[in-house]
């Protein structure tokens, strides 16, 4: 684990120098190998280590590079408009994948944001938001069917709740303050983000106002891969 450590600490530090600038390749494991007298097993770890704290990326048969870690993408905490249309048209190549619509159990806390009764239900949809083909965000969604009666029917087709909203009238949002934390992932999100080990996720938590009726449309929980947290906190919106 040492001889790890030490390979990853030098690779970080020939990058952060300005030794490797972003899209240069790095060295290839053989090299890594003879140079510092360990198996070529350790340079792999060592490298697939530094492709999860965001500093390069593997291309298939040609090796590995530095990825670019200045690019962050704006993120916000009270934001009236869509993160879809945001990113798009920041012109990030953006995907939204519905993952999920199923009923939850009695939440006592996710309840009483809804405003949802006792033996009511309440929905959570969950989606899969990608830039550049890579997963950066877990959105979960959670709806109370006393507002939305179809919700449990149309759920599984839906990409953007904005969009979603909008269909059902309305038209202005806000989001309370955020409540912000860190958590570690499952085995179920480190798969979903394709993370080889355990790295932390930055959770939003908050709730979707409408403006005008006041209701409460829905109890978000976003987590964002590490690598892509965001710079400033100034508008993360539904997608």
């Amino acid at each position: 684990m040492s001889e790890e450590m030490d390979i990853l600490d030098h690779m970080i530090e020939s990058i952060q120098s300005g030794t490797y600038e972003p899209d240069d390749k790095l060295p290839s494991e053989n090299e890594f190998a003879e140079r510092f007298k360990v198996p070529r097993m350790t340079v792999r770890k060592a490298y697939l280590r530094l492709q999860e704290l965001g500093y390069a990326y593997s291309m298939q048969g040609k090796g590995n590079f530095v990825k670019d870690r200045h690019q962050r993408i704006p993120l916000a905490l009270s934001s009236r408009e869509s993160f879809s249309r945001k990113m798009k048209d920041l012109g990030f190549d953006y995907e939204s994948r519905n993952l999920f619509c199923d009923q939850i159990e009695t939440n006592n806390k996710i309840y009483e944001a809804l405003g949802a009764e006792e033996g009511g239900r309440v929905f959570r949809v969950g989606r899969l938001r990608l830039i550049d083909k890579q997963p950066i965000a877990l959105h979960i969604s959670y709806v109370s069917e006393s507002l939305f009666p179809d919700i449990g029917t149309v759920g599984r087709e839906i990409t953007s709740m904005y969009e979603f909203y909008e269909s059902r009238g309305y038209h202005t949002f806000r989001y309370t303050q955020s409540l912000l934390s860190v958590t570690f992932p499952s085995k179920y999100e480190r798969e979903l983000f394709a993370c080889a080990g355990v790295n932390p996720l930055l959770v939003l938590e908050s709730e979707h106002i409408d403006d005008v009726s006041g209701n409460t449309l829905e109890y978000s929980k976003i987590m964002y891969r590490e690598i892509f947290s965001p710079m400033s906190y100034e508008g993360v919106g539904a997608a």
